[in-house]
């Protein structure tokens, strides 16, 4: 009994992570925020398929999204022409 509470309890926590992190990704008002809460979401994913038994697709995501798509999403971070901290000129 107490380990399936455990279960619904950590998939709750990573769905509102996930949520959070994609609410996150759209409201930003920063680029270099944007890519954290992205960042955030894609781990919550990750998290939701290990919960699932779904290791390699846990892996997959992982590899490829926060590998591969964070590193496109860092060359437009570096492309664009918005401030990407306070700081910036």
């Amino acid at each position: 009994m107490m380990p399936d509470l455990l279960e619904h309890v950590a998939f709750a926590i990573f769905a509102l992570l996930s949520i959070v992190g994609s609410l996150g990704t759209i409201y930003s008002k920063r680029i270099a925020h944007s890519m954290f809460w992205l960042i955030v979401c894609f781990m919550a994913i990750a998290g939701v398929f290990i919960l699932a038994g779904a290791e390699l697709l846990a892996a997959i995501q992982i590899l490829v999204y926060l590998g591969s798509v964070m590193l496109v999403f860092a060359f437009g971070i570096m492309l664009a022409r918005r401030t990407i901290q306070e700081g910036d000129a």
